[in-house]
């Protein structure tokens, strides 16, 4: 996006180079990176980093706002609604698109949001290696707000670990080791000193969580929480499982409920020039006569599955739940990074950390994903190049 960069970096670039990076960035967890990593960071300028940083202000305002605890209430799920809940979610990712807009100009477009953490840890290493293998401009950098690897690394401590000491705090997720993000739970246990562990090993008595700490049953006082509710409902889980859901003297970070409370779900109550206008179904007067200028969403989906990209009006016909559905404006991704043969779309992830008693929460990292597909994704990019996992390098001041 900033022309005189894309220019030094891909005349610069060679497969070699690549390659090398390639073997380092392996080399950390062997066998962990499952997803394909891309040739390039993406590089934004300060102009549109500003707007980039408005556009989560603007979704900010309504998070904050006190009215929204209430009204998010009807995006938990009753079956799935742990108790205990919290008045603010540690970490909140913010999903955006380059997008062009009828003029021609270039703005970021909200897609999605979460409640729930990325891939925090991961993006330290990969911020790593990107700046030991390319030339980055001393101006840019993949950190905001004045953050560096150590303040970062600080804050998640402060954050995640909330003054308990780590054997006490755990990563849960079910079936770690088969997760395509598990480079991430990796890094987590580097940097913060943190284990991860499956669901199903943790053990319960009274009202109180333990696992296996290397042979020493070890008490859980707070949980890292990466388990997706509605996507473990898909699992067979071995007989003896805990239920999760009960009320168990732990804290969360951030708290289960978080993940539905900013989610799709919320995004019909936000106004803002980043934010393409999004309705429930059952709340649509009638049908937009331009249905192909919208994409249809379920509000309780992952990884994009169950999303309508063309929809038709057979399509709005055959929702049985509409209250659960939400009819989004499309954008229009722009091919915005030059390659050695077309262009690449690209998708920025903001980090943002929220840290006790403070007003709001913070950004302070990203990642980013690029394609040449019709979507953002792996089975949309097979066979590409210059697609995949990367981040973006902002220009400071």
């Amino acid at each position: 996006m900033v022309p005189a960069i894309r220019q030094a970096f891909n005349a610069a670039f060679t497969p070699e180079k690549y390659q090398s990076y390639l073997r380092d960035l392996h080399a950390v967890h062997p066998g962990d990176i499952e997803f394909r990593v891309a040739e390039t960071p993406v590089f934004i300028d300060r102009h549109f980093r500003n707007m980039v940083l408005q556009a989560c202000e603007d979704i900010l305002d309504v998070i904050v706002a006190p009215g929204f605890l209430q009204q998010s209430e009807a995006a938990i799920p009753a079956h799935l609604r742990v108790p205990n809940d919290t008045d603010y979610p540690e970490i909140i990712a913010f999903d955006f698109g380059i997008c062009e807009n009828e003029d021609g100009t270039m703005s970021p477009q909200l897609i999605e949001m979460q409640g729930f953490p990325s891939l925090l840890c991961y993006q330290i290493l990969q911020n790593e290696m990107v700046e030991k293998h390319f030339d980055i401009p001393d101006d840019y950098d993949s950190y905001l707000n004045g953050f560096d690897k150590n303040g970062y690394i600080s804050l998640m401590k402060s954050v995640i670990l909330d003054g308990h000491a780590p054997e006490h705090v755990i990563l849960l997720e079910i079936y770690p080791d088969e997760q395509k993000t598990r480079i991430d739970f990796r890094c987590t246990e580097d940097y913060l000193g943190i284990k991860t562990v499956c669901l199903t090993k943790l053990t319960g008595k009274d009202d109180k969580l333990y696992y296996d700490n290397g042979g020493t049953l070890t008490e859980v006082k707070r949980i890292y929480n990466r388990l997706i509710f509605d996507d473990l409902e898909k699992q067979q889980l071995p007989d003896g499982t805990i239920d999760i859901t009960r009320n168990w003297q732990v804290s969360w970070c951030p708290h289960p409920n978080w993940f539905y409370r900013i989610s799709k779900h919320t995004l019909p109550y936000i106004k803002s020039p980043y934010v393409p206008p999004t309705f429930f179904v059952n709340e649509l007067q009638s049908i937009p006569a331009d249905l192909e200028n919208y994409v249809l969403k379920p509000l309780f989906s992952f990884a994009g599955q169950g999303v309508v990209i063309d929809v038709t009006p057979d399509d709005m016909a055959a929702i049985q739940d509409p209250a659960n559905w939400i009819l989004q404006r499309k954008v229009k991704y722009a091919d915005i990074i030059k390659t050695p043969d077309v262009p690449a779309k690209a998708e920025i992830r903001l980090f943002y950390l929220w840290e006790k008693n403070a007003a709001r929460p913070v950004a302070v990292q990203n990642l980013s994903r690029l394609s040449k597909g019709k979507m953002i994704g792996v089975r949309y990019n097979a066979d590409k190049e210059w697609v995949g996992g990367s981040n973006v390098f902002f220009q400071k001041g």
